[in-house]
């Protein structure tokens, strides 16, 4: 996916996801979006080049980066828990929308149920 793409679809993804919300808690040049206040996705240009940075699953974290040149460790983020897609061929649009998508979902499952604004489970497999 090229560079102006990247970011561009990731934040189409995540407007529509129930509750989610777009902040700069972090000044210029980090946009980050929440659900609940909690923060499942991080876009910015800090080192010169976009990047989309998501929550994962740890072992699925290390299976796409072992898989994927343009997928690294989440930047100044906890290396377990988050990834880094930056633009690159093994990106495409259904990747994008995959990761976003269970990044919220993995943010939402930790909030309490009265909070969520969408049950995870029925989330994950109406989409199926």
């Amino acid at each position: 996916m090229e560079a102006t793409k990247l970011q561009k679809r990731a934040a189409a993804r995540a407007d529509e996801l129930p509750g989610a919300s777009l902040d700069h808690p972090f000044g210029d040049g980090w946009d980050v979006f929440k659900v609940r206040g909690k923060i499942f996705m991080l876009l910015t240009h800090v080192t010169g080049k976009p990047m989309v940075i998501v929550k994962t699953d740890p072992a699925e974290g290390k299976a796409l980066q072992a898989m994927l040149e343009h997928i690294t460790p989440g930047y100044h983020m906890n290396k377990q828990h988050w990834i880094t897609l930056t633009p690159g061929g093994d990106i495409d649009a259904k990747l994008v929308d995959d990761l976003v998508t269970e990044s919220y979902l993995l943010v939402v499952e930790k909030l309490p149920k009265v909070q969520r604004p969408v049950d995870p489970a029925r989330f994950r497999h109406r989409r199926s």
